[in-house]
Order: C-alpha cells, then structure tokens, then sequence
C-alpha cells in the first residue's frame, strides 16, 4: 500500500495504490470530519464505509467518483485482492474551510453537495456516477506520474483542479437517482462485458440481449449514467488499453490493434491519433 498526502491550498488530496498476491484489508479515519469527492481508477476494489453498527458497502468501483461526508468515526475500508487492485484518489476538505476556498470552488460544493455540508448523519453520501473518459485519463495521468519535488506539486495541482472541475461539471448536468437499482446493475454488467471483449465486442442488440435491457433503454440511459455513448466508451476503451499495451512494452503496435479488435493497422493508428493526437509508434516508454 502507498499512500501520498498532499496539501493544496485547505485541499486533502490522498492517492492511494495497491497490489497484492493475497486478500488484504486496510482500514483508515480522518483526523477532522470532512466533505470528500473519492475517485477509482482500475481494480474494482471493494469499498465499505462503516461507523456504529452502520456500513456501507460499494462493489464496481472501477471508474465510479462518489462524494461524501464522513466524521472521525468512519472507518474507510478496502479489500484489496489479486484481481481487485486499489487505484484511489480522494480530495477533502473541511466544512468550515468551504468558505476560504479559491475560485469560488466553495460555492460549489455548497451549491452542488448541499447535503454534505449539513450533514444528520456520521457518513452521509453525496451524488456519485462513474467518470466521462476525459476524467479516467486525468486519474490514469495521476497514477502513472513521473514527477518528484516542485514540479510534482505542479502537476498534482493542475490535475486535481481539472478533475474536480469535470466533476462538477458532470454533477451539474446529469441526474443519475432517476435510473432504476435493477437497471443501474444492468448498465454495469453491460460496461464489463464491453471492457472484457474489446477485441469481439458484442453488437448493441447482442448486447441488449444479454443485460436483459432493450435497445433504446441501453443506448439512453447508458449515456446518462456513463456521460457517454455506448460505442464511444467502448471506442475509449480500446484506445486506452492500446497505449497501456505499447507504453508498457507488452504489444508491438500492431500486436495492440489485433488485442483491441483492429484487423487494419492503419484505422487503428487513425482512431488512436484521433484520442490522443499522437501515433502509435510516437509513445514513449
């Protein structure tokens, strides 16, 4: 387990990996009760909030953002396993720092978390809904820094204001309460079965088919949930675990395409210049 705190303006910024050959589970408090946004990267790590005889448990994890308030009571536990790595980055702040927060970011969180900052319970929870693309680039960036010393801080700065700026953005657009639990299980199970077969994904009936969701539902409330289209997250997909392929030394560029499901190398190349405004073979190691 790593753990890095860093301090931003009245901002806790926590980044948290780890991977383990067995079940491990690590469990923390906060110092001060506090209103948090947590983001998850990779490792569908399994997530419970627990205070009294109270928990709250969170499965799916992978690629969720989820705003809560939480005293010095709350224990934060999370299973990490072989499969299910930890990938979390949570930024906090104290309700009575809302106030002194710059760029009217306090305003936000009044505005936008309004039951966080006054809360009736020890763990309240916020809005939560799983991160448009642009935001798992900007926690994947974080996770695979290379920074040290000022200009670390520099760049932990610039990518946690925009983070926290999509997030708002994305909360202030979407209302994910109004999908159904049941549908909601559904889209997740639709996302997974995209993720596992980037390179023969099923067609948008095959995949109605399987969720039990019919087509129309699938394509609208997918959106709604995910802040994009089903081709488009499936495209992003793709394109993501290509560059972790060849910026890894693990496929030759060609070998990602095929993995992803390109026969041709030159519409793989194309798609891949499109995402990231660079070619393939200009990644570097």
């Amino acid at each position: 387990m790593t753990r890095d705190v860093i301090n931003i303006n009245d901002f806790i910024i926590l980044v948290e990996e780890a991977n383990s050959d067995k079940v491990i589970i690590d469990s923390c408090k906060f110092d001060e009760p506090l209103i948090a946004v947590a983001f998850y990267g990779s490792g569908n790590v399994h997530l419970s909030m627990d205070y009294g005889d109270q928990k709250r448990p969170y499965d799916n994890t992978k690629g969720l953002a989820i705003s809560f308030y939480a005293d010095t009571t709350v224990d934060c536990v999370h299973t990490v396993s072989p499969d299910k790595p930890l990938q979390c980055i949570l930024i906090a702040t104290a309700p009575k720092n809302l106030q002194n927060l710059p760029n009217g970011e306090g305003e936000l969180f009044i505005d936008l978390l309004k039951e966080l900052v006054h809360p009736s319970e020890p763990y309240v929870e916020g809005p939560r809904f799983f991160m448009t693309p642009e935001m798992e680039h900007i926690v994947d960036n974080i996770f695979k820094n290379r920074y040290e010393g000022k200009a670390k801080m520099m760049f932990f700065r610039s990518q946690i204001t925009a983070l926290l700026s999509h997030f708002f953005w994305q909360l202030s657009q979407i209302q994910t309460d109004v999908i159904k639990t049941s549908e909601r299980e559904k889209l997740l199970q639709a996302k997974e079965i995209l993720s596992e077969n980037l390179d023969t994904p099923p067609s948008l009936t095959e995949l109605s088919r399987q969720i039990g969701l019919n087509t129309f539902a699938l394509k609208k409330e997918f959106k709604e949930l995910f802040g994009v289209p089903v081709f488009k997250y499936l495209q992003n997909e793709r394109m993501t675990k290509a560059h972790e392929l060849i910026r890894s030394k693990s496929a030759t560029v060609q070998e990602a395409a095929w993995h992803v499901g390109y026969d041709s190398l030159s519409s793989f190349s194309n798609a891949f210049t499109k995402k990231f405004g660079f070619r393939p073979s200009e990644i570097k190691a």
